[in-house]
């Protein structure tokens, strides 16, 4: 990969918010930020919080969008258009249910599984193949309940599990800015021993 790298974190804006499950893309960027030494800045013409940093020598775009999440696809066009980021310099962080709490994974393309956020991308990028990172959050069980669940704070234990599962996708990040998804992935998709 050459070029511009942007990376963003999806979730919902404000105090509210912050704390819930449906932010751990933004806690994403937060580690990201904490690790780089890096400040967000609120662009309001790209409806974004963003920072520009050099990670590991790549020189990247980092951002999350200050729309709440099933508004994020008009942040990640406006920033990919300003900056001419194409889908593929692209990496979205996100929650996802369907992963246990400690669990993250990376992937390239595919659907939208259901994601809100990641459904309104759909809607406003014509390329899909960017990457995602679903950071686990685990799964209330119920249908019914998973509005409320996603907009609730976790367990203190599943949050250190989803915090150490972010700790470990930074971690990955090397590798992911180095176009070496494949060694990022095993990274991050091998259980430890005794796990």
């Amino acid at each position: 990969m050459s070029g511009l790298f942007a990376i963003a974190g999806l979730g919902n804006p404000g105090a509210k918010y912050a704390e819930t499950r449906h932010n751990a893309g933004f806690w994403f960027m937060d580690e990201l930020a904490r690790r780089f030494g890096f400040t967000f800045r609120n662009q309001s013409r790209l409806q974004a919080e963003t920072a520009r940093a050099s990670l590991f020598g790549r020189d990247c775009v980092l951002f999350k969008p200050s729309t709440f999440m099933n508004n994020s696809g008009r942040a990640i066009r406006a920033v990919s258009d300003y900056y001419q980021v194409p889908a593929g310099n692209l990496m979205v962080a996100y929650d996802e249910l369907d992963l246990p709490a400690g669990i993250a994974r990376l992937k390239a393309g595919g659907g939208h599984g259901g994601h809100n956020g990641i459904r309104d991308i759909f809607e406003h990028l014509p390329d899909h193949e960017f990457l995602r990172l679903r950071i686990g959050i685990g799964h209330p069980g119920i249908r019914d309940e998973v509005t409320a669940y996603v907009l609730s704070r976790p367990t203190s234990e599943d949050e250190r599990l989803i915090r150490l599962a972010i700790a470990e996708s930074a971690g990955a990040l090397k590798d992911i800015l180095d176009g070496r998804l494949d060694f990022a992935m095993k990274a991050l998709h091998t259980p430890e021993p005794g796990a």
